[in-house]
């Protein structure tokens, strides 16, 4: 970690909350500062997949501020300090990674998987398995991060000819609806749909979420490039 321009954007913080400081940062909470954490997040996502280097550097300072703000904030409330959240997360990391740090042997991806959600389980003392899963994740993601965890769970189809003939159900079950002009139905038909879609993604590797963004991407930058008279053809 550098250490040094993490002490240094922290002496900063310090003025931008002392007594001389920016009267806007000094009615900053974390719960003020978590839409702005979410924004700078996904232009550092962007950026990513953007492959710009310079646009990535950048964004990630902005979001690594923004995390040491949230934690300078806890810190001044005596709730944690960011080196306790630090420290966490080594020991985190330590500790779900037996074959790395001890002497644990998995026979294959899927043991290491097992292992991996029976310590969070152990960590957050919960009984729920998708408990852990953000409801505030986008769609598209939240339905990738379902999917992942129920085949470790091994609540999934057996196979990717079963997710086929479940996405020409609901593909079915959707254009029904549709004819008969169910609007709430068919809205529901579709969601099923995407959902099955997003699992037959998941098993040849595809994330939804990213596949729609380079699909958006693409999309943008055919009609920049050919002025659109109104039709795809």
């Amino acid at each position: 970690m550098p250490d040094h321009s993490s002490q240094r954007l922290l002496g900063i913080l310090e003025a931008l909350l002392g007594p001389k400081g920016c009267p806007w940062d000094k009615e900053q909470t974390p719960r003020s500062l978590a839409d702005y954490l979410v924004e700078e997040t996904h232009e550092l996502v962007e950026a990513i997949r953007s492959d710009n280097p310079e646009e990535v550097r950048e964004e990630l300072g902005d979001v690594w501020f923004l995390l040491l703000f949230v934690g300078a904030l806890m810190e001044r409330a005596g709730a944690f300090t960011i080196d306790e959240a630090l420290e966490q997360a080594a020991a985190k990391m330590v500790r779900r990674h037996p074959h790395v740090f001890a002497d644990a042997k998995f026979r294959d991806l899927d043991a290491l998987w097992a292992n991996w959600e029976k310590e969070k389980k152990k960590e957050k003392n919960t009984r729920a398995p998708f408990e852990g899963i953000p409801a505030s994740l986008p769609p598209l993601l939240k339905a990738y991060r379902l999917h992942s965890k129920a085949a470790r769970l091994g609540f999934t189809w057996q196979d990717e000819d079963g997710v086929r003939e479940q996405m020409d159900r609901k593909w079915r079950e959707w254009e029904q609806a549709e004819a008969v002009g169910d609007r709430e139905d068919a809205c529901a038909e579709f969601g099923d749909y995407l959902f099955t879609l997003v699992e037959f993604g998941r098993r040849k590797g595809h994330k939804a979420n990213e596949a729609l963004d380079l699909a958006n991407r693409k999309f943008l930058a055919r009609f920049e490039r050919e002025p659109s008279d109104g039709s795809l053809s």
